[in-house]
């Protein structure tokens, strides 16, 4: 089978991720908060690193528990910092810590992540290729960076679009590729 030209056929992780999850529509708020912490770890770095170590900020970050992660205090950052298992890089460990309290603020205003986002997407899903930003990750990013949200840039919100399945992005080449131009759900 013929796959994206990003996906790593040498990693069986990542082949499961690309045909089993990417692009695939997933708006459960706990799977969308899981995916903005990943991403925002992915700033800089390949989503390849970020996914191999999953499993370890799944049980680093307390199987991602939002309101576990909000009262992260400072001995908790400071066991983060010396787990070698996950990434260790302070300022995106705060982050997620100040992250999380924004987007659970979000859903306290909108009822869920979901309705956030969908103030956004109209409930369309957005099919295109070869791209690493468009309109749509611009309004986003800007808006949660507005809020305060750090590592949140429009690049790794295209990607988490693509994570979540806003964007299907799929090459051609694939054999996942669909072609439609914009699809409600």
């Amino acid at each position: 089978m013929i796959r994206c030209k990003w996906c790593n056929l040498k990693n069986e992780l990542y082949v499961k991720y690309h045909d089993e999850e990417w692009c695939k529509l997933n708006l459960d708020d706990k799977y969308l908060f899981e995916m903005l912490l990943l991403e925002s770890f992915q700033a800089g770095l390949s989503w390849e690193c970020v996914l191999n170590k999953r499993e370890s900020f799944r049980k680093a970050f307390d199987n991602f528990d939002i309101d576990k992660i909000c009262n992260y205090d400072d001995g908790k950052i400071q066991e983060l910092l010396e787990n070698k298992n996950i990434i260790r890089n302070k300022l995106k460990i705060r982050a997620t810590i100040n992250n999380s309290k924004i987007f659970k603020n979000i859903q306290n205003e909108y009822g869920s992540f979901h309705n956030y986002l969908k103030t956004f997407t109209k409930d369309t899903i957005i099919y295109e290729i070869g791209k690493t930003t468009n309109e749509l990750s611009d309004a986003i990013s800007n808006d949660l960076q507005k809020r305060g949200m750090k590592f949140v840039g429009s690049t790794i919100i295209y990607s988490y679009l693509q994570a979540i399945g806003i964007i299907y992005s799929h090459d051609k080449e694939c054999f996942l590729y669909k072609q439609e131009n914009s699809y409600p759900f």
